[in-house]
């Protein structure tokens, strides 16, 4: 990388929501610098970071590709385009003026943060110096400070300093794999994708797990699937997506079952095979995208009798929001378009007329006593496999575990 210089571009990273982790901070912090280390391995860049912001040096060709990743990364607040200088006043006087020269603006106000207390002035005695400096120099601009064209900051440190103009707000939250893994039931709809993409947003690690049930649904259906678990590994190194085979214990659910009933069975069956799966996965929760009151299954009635055949924590992370705020988020992170591919899963491709909303324990039970469902579940989770999914294009599939 570039040496010691008067001035050169960095993105400065700022962490919002760590700052506030006090003692466990520098946890949070080395999460998030080991993530971008990786999402940043295939660029020349140096991470530099401590208790309270970090800054990526990096080659300015590779700046917009860079700044996509800064953007999609959980832990990050906002970041800004700035210029890192050496702290002293001759420098950031001359420095300050040549970014100004290249705005255009018409109103300005300056803001300096100085940490750095050894530096010889305050932080608004130095604000009104470099204003000064910048209309003297620049013809035809005043300074504003309640609603100016441009703010210029200027964050005052101990060797070296950071002039920026700019700020862009990030993904927020907190960086992945600051918490244990959980297990996302990532059906293909609108609503699971955006629940793993708010789960990763809490620092949860995250595998998928699809429900296929061949014949009755189609292999465009998973491939469906793949492409949502790709869109979603933009916020993380990989996701594992296990594809579970359900078409007989569904056939033998739709072959014993009173129709209205057959949803709820299904979802039943489903959480079984989601607990096994967490347990062998050493994943600590389901994840899904339940919204309550959507579907049948989503009652708060469907929920309870579903919700007991596990002792494993259930998060749904849009089980508040309505549908236009689930399809906003999923037009944000760009799944929405796949979502709507007409491509029937497990779930949708037997829905029967009229599904139950208030379904009955002792008729669950009673029901399930029709199926040999242990056994069925054992040959489901044997013949259950593995897809890796990286953010590496090259690696894209090579291991089907």
């Amino acid at each position: 990388m570039v040496g010691d210089v008067k001035m050169k571009k960095v993105i400065l990273i700022k962490y919002g929501e760590l700052t506030t982790k006090r003692g466990n901070r520098n946890f949070f912090v080395k999460k998030l610098t080991e993530n971008l280390q990786h999402k940043l391995k295939n660029y020349e860049v140096k991470i530099v970071q401590d208790i309270s912001r970090m800054y990526i040096e990096f080659l300015e060709k590779d700046l917009e590709k860079i700044e996509e990743i800064v953007q999609n990364t959980f832990g990050i607040y906002k970041y800004h385009n700035a210029y890192m200088v050496n702290t002293n006043r001759e420098t950031i006087e001359n420095e300050l003026l040549n970014i100004a020269y290249e705005k255009n603006f018409h109103t300005f106000k300056i803001e300096v943060k100085r940490s750095d207390k050894s530096f010889p002035m305050k932080s608004l005695e130095y604000a009104r110096v470099l204003g000064s400096i910048i209309l003297k120099n620049i013809k035809d601009i005043k300074v504003d400070v309640h609603n100016p064209d441009i703010v210029f900051t200027v964050e005052i440190k101990p060797y070296q300093s950071y002039i920026y103009t700019n700020s862009i707000k990030a993904s927020g939250g907190y960086p992945v794999g600051t918490q244990a893994k959980g297990m996302l039931m990532l059906s293909g709809g609108i609503d699971s994708p955006v629940a793993g993409y708010l789960a990763m947003k809490r620092g949860i690690k995250v595998d998928a797990v699809y429900f296929e049930a061949l014949p009755h649904t189609s292999i465009e259906a998973r491939n469906k699937v793949i492409d949502l678990t790709k869109k979603l590994v933009n916020y993380t190194d990989c996701i594992h997506l296990h594809i579970v085979p359900f078409t007989q214990i569904q056939e033998e659910i739709y072959k014993n079952c009173n129709p209205d009933y057959c949803i709820t069975i299904m979802r039943r069956m489903m959480y079984r095979i989601m607990t096994l799966l967490a347990e062998k996965n050493k994943a600590l929760v389901i994840i899904n995208g339940e919204s309550i009151g959507q579907v049948a299954s989503q009652t708060l009635v469907s929920m309870n009798v579903i919700n007991s055949v596990t002792n494993m924590p259930v998060i749904r992370p849009v089980a508040c929001l309505d549908k236009l705020e689930i399809m906003d988020i999923a037009k944000k992170i760009d799944t929405y378009d796949i979502s709507i591919l007409p491509y029937e899963d497990c779930c949708t491709v037997f829905v029967p007329k009229h599904p139950v909303i208030h379904p009955r324990m002792d008729t669950c039970l009673k029901t399930e006593e029709m199926i040999s469902y242990d056994s069925l579940i054992n040959k489901c989770l044997d013949e259950t496999f593995t897809i890796k999914i990286t953010d590496n294009e090259e690696e894209e599939f090579k291991n089907l575990l």
